[in-house]
């Protein structure tokens, strides 16, 4: 009942996913994404605790490429078979999973600096339209996943309606430069949206104000001006 997209700018150095699910609070649960390390997602039959230990595995230099990280994580994993696991590194590099338990329709793609995954899937078609969508679109890489996604609700997407959502970013800073979720919704990807379109144009204060406090601008809130 999830699918989802990370994505991966080697011009920006950004990297980030966006997951989409019919479940409530998706996001707080099967994304993690860790600056200058990779992105991790965790879903079907959820375990959280693989998407923290994915990268901190990214980061042991013991393990040489994203595939050496999954073959891991299925060793520590005892019920491996229930999960379906992607990870992507902040070079490329990319390693996906779909245990024999994974829901329904279920599928994997990869593209260059792009996976994307699913499962109660409305046709297997869906995660390659997401790649082929990623891959072919230019610009910020948030507008991107935000295309990529909206191209696998278009391929159609998972067989319930999708009712969360969420859209994480990292950059330079250690902490996400967007994290955006809307955790219950009858139309999740228009609030999703709009809350981008109100975030972007202040994201960058926000950037100012942890590495150049002297410099940031005002809050714009009375008492501030």
């Amino acid at each position: 009942m999830t699918f989802s997209v990370a994505g991966v700018c080697p011009d920006t150095g950004m990297l980030g996913s966006i997951i989409t699910s019919s479940s409530i609070c998706v996001a707080s649960r099967c994304h993690f994404v860790k600056s200058k390390v990779g992105i991790a997602l965790t879903q079907n039959i959820t375990n959280p605790d693989l998407g923290p230990r994915a990268l901190a595995l990214l980061q042991d230099k013991a393990y040489s490429d994203t595939q050496s990280v999954m073959e891991q994580l299925k060793l520590e994993e005892p019920h491996i078979e229930w999960r379906q696991l992607g990870v992507l590194a902040a070079n490329g590099d990319s390693a996906t999973f779909s245990g024999k338990q994974s829901l329904g329709i279920h599928n994997l793609a990869k593209g260059k600096n792009v996976i994307a995954m699913g499962n109660l899937l409305a046709n297997d078609q869906v995660p390659q339209a997401m790649v082929a969508a990623f891959e072919s679109s230019k610009g910020k890489l948030a507008d991107r996943l935000l295309l990529a996604l909206k191209a696998g609700l278009e391929a159609g997407g998972e067989m319930g309606p999708i009712q969360s959502i969420g859209l994480k970013v990292c950059s330079d800073p250690e902490w996400p430069i967007i994290d955006l979720r809307v955790d219950w919704h009858d139309d999740p990807l228009t609030e999703l949206e709009s809350l981008w379109q109100a975030y972007e144009p202040q994201m960058q204060a926000y950037i100012t104000r942890a590495t150049d406090p002297a410099n940031s601008e005002s809050y714009g809130v009375p008492g501030d001006e």
